[in-house]
Parts: structure tokens; C-alpha cells; sequence
């Protein structure tokens, strides 16, 4: 280690030093939630101009055992979201639902059974697994939105020269205003959990992200406890271990976080809704000696209610499993 190593480690050990508070666990906890939303940024001007329109269903196809649909959801007078819903096609009122994010990628499609073209994919399933097709057949109603900056969801100066996506362009732009492209997914995510709630077919609803849409799905589910069960796979780790340790995409970067806890204390902030941590051993973003580190901090925060908290190591990369996480999700919401 030379000086500038342990220049940085000095800062990161000042910043560990001045989050720590003499307050008792709730003050704490209320107070971490309260800072989340000021640190990802303020959004509520989008909220001047909402528009309650209808969604304007594009397309919808049935698979026998479940029905997709390709829709844009109108959320203000400029912005919509593309999403897609898978239903089990079995009589029912209601049904436990999920709200799933990718991660990095060509977007949504990876996680409905479709290639980047649109072309229905009936090879490799990639490091996403499908996962949203894989729990409509276990029951669930699926919501799956592209992720702002994915996908068809991306500015014109990225879309024109083929990037592979506009995290960079849209995170440089919102942090010079003092907000941050996390926040903006996270606001947008929660925009979805009140058209979820508003559906007369939806109950019980959870969570499920993957890498990046596994930071959205965490501090979403921290901030809004709508969200009854969540699962997180190929994100949970300790920041020091993870996004500062080796090159990661900007949009992992809130500013100031780190001044306030570790990751694993924001991912508690969940707590005592069920929680579900997936890892791949072998992953070489999120390395698993850290990921055990933030599991036994977040075990801590559950030790009143053991039962709601899980996970699986399972052997794996930076991928999806399911092996474990999709009966568990069916499980706490049924």
C-alpha cells in the first residue's frame, strides 16, 4: 500500500467514523430514510405535471400458461414508461405481483424471453435467466418496466451512435443539478408501485432486481413499505468491497452515501419486511467475502425476526439463479 492507498483509506475510514450517532435504532433508522431521499435527489417537480392517462397497450401474446403485454405507462406530460406484464393464465381476482428490474444489458426484453431484436428467444437465457417469465410460471404477475437509460429508453446522442446505453450522459447531467440518475429510477420505480396498487388484480406486492436494477430495488424498497418482499441478486456487498474497489457504472454513485453507513445498513432499512439476498460465489463485480460481510450486518437487523431474512451463495458469476429465491418470493407473498 503507498501513501495515496492510504491516503484514500483515511478518507474512507473519516467518513465510516462521522456517520456513526448517538441516537438509539429507530431515531436512526428514520433518520438514514429521511437522508436517502435528500441524497438521491429531489424529484417532486415531476410531480406538477402527472397526467392520469390509461396505458396504451401495444401488443399481447398468449404463451398457454401465461399472457404478455407490451405497454406505455403515461407518467407525466413528457415521460412514460415502457413495461411489460406477464399474468398467469389461471382464474383468479387477484394475484401476488412483482414489481422486476434488469440490470445492465439491452434492456427489458432480456428479462421477458425476447432478444434485442424483438424475436422471441428460445436460446441462452443469459445472465438475467429470463427471471420475469420464470416467476408468471410460478404464479406471479409480473411487472416489468426498461429501466430509464435502457433499452428504447435512452437519449438520441447515445441511441445514434449505438451505445449500449445512456447511464453515463443521463448520471453527469443529474448530479451537476444536484440530484442523481439512482434517485430518478428509484422515483420512477415508485410511480409504478401506485399503478401496481391502483390494478384491482394485484396483491402482496414485492420486488425483484438484478445488478443494477438491484440498487433501484433496495432503496426502493427501503423508502416505501408498499413493498412486502424483496429479493436482490448480484448487488449486495459492502461499498468499500465493491463500486470503490474497481471500475463500476456511474449510475452505482450517490454522492455523500458513504458519510452517513455501509451499504449493508441501507440495505437493513428493510427490515422487518422479508428479505432475500442472492449471490454467485464466483461473481467479480460484488465479491463474495463482502457479500458475506454485509449478510451477517443485515442478520443483525433481523434478529428480532430471523424468519423474514434468507439468502443463497449459490455457484454462479454475476447472474441470476432463482434456484431458491423464486419459491421464496412465492412463498411470502401467497
Amino acid at each position: 500500500m503507498n501513501k495515496l492507498d492510504q491516503l484514500f483509506e483515511q478518507f474512507y475510514n473519516q467518513a465510516l467514523e462521522d456517520s456513526i450517532k448517538a441516537v438509539g435504532p429507530v431515531e436512526r433508522k428514520l433518520t438514514l430514510k429521511m437522508t436517502l431521499l435528500n441524497l438521491l435527489g429531489d424529484f417532486s417537480n415531476l410531480e406538477e405535471n402527472m397526467v392520469l392517462s390509461e396505458p396504451h397497450i401495444i401488443e399481447k401474446k398468449d404463451f398457454g400458461d401465461y399472457t404478455r403485454e407490451l405497454l406505455i405507462l403515461p407518467i407525466t406530460d413528457i415521460l412514460e414508461i415502457k413495461m411489460y406484464i406477464l399474468t398467469p393464465n389461471k382464474e383468479a381476482q387477484s394475484y401476488p405481483s412483482v414489481l422486476a428490474l434488469h440490470g445492465h444489458g439491452y434492456g427489458v426484453k432480456e428479462i421477458v424471453g425476447l432478444k434485442e431484436n424483438g424475436e422471441e428467444d428460445e436460446g441462452s437465457e443469459g445472465i438475467h435467466q429470463h427471471f420475469a417469465v420464470k416467476l408468471v410460471k410460478r404464479g406471479l404477475k409480473v411487472f416489468a418496466p426498461e429501466v430509464i437509460g435502457f433499452g428504447e429508453r435512452m437519449l438520441t446522442r447515445d441511441l445514434e451512435i449505438g451505445k449500449q446505453n445512456s447511464c453515463e450522459a443521463m448520471a453527469t447531467n443529474l448530479l451537476m443539478e444536484g440530484k442523481t440518475l439512482a434517485g430518478l429510477r428509484v422515483w420512477e420505480a415508485r410511480q409504478l408501485l401506485n399503478y401496481m396498487e391502483s390494478r384491482t388484480d394485484v396483491k402482496n406486492i414485492g420486488m425483484m432486481g438484478f445488478s443494477g436494477g438491484a440498487l433501484v430495488t433496495a432503496y426502493t424498497a427501503a423508502l416505501d413499505t408498499r413493498v412486502n418482499a424483496t429479493v436482490l441478486t448480484g448487488f449486495t456487498n459492502t461499498f468499500k468491497g465493491s463500486i470503490m474497489s474497481m471500475r463500476h457504472c456511474i449510475d452505482n454513485y450517490v454522492p455523500g452515501i458513504l458519510n452517513y453507513a455501509e451499504l449493508p445498513e441501507w440495505i437493513s432499512l428493510i427490515s422487518p419486511r422479508a428479505l432475500f439476498i442472492e449471490a454467485g460465489i464466483n461473481d467479480p463485480l460484488f465479491p463474495n467475502q463482502y457479500v458475506k460481510e454485509a449478510v451477517t450486518g443485515i442478520e443483525e437487523a433481523y434478529a428480532s425476526r430471523p424468519e423474514k431474512f434468507s439468502y443463497d451463495m449459490f455457484e454462479g458469476t454475476h447472474e441470476i439463479s432463482g434456484r431458491k429465491a423464486y419459491d421464496w418470493l412465492i412463498d411470502q407473498l401467497s
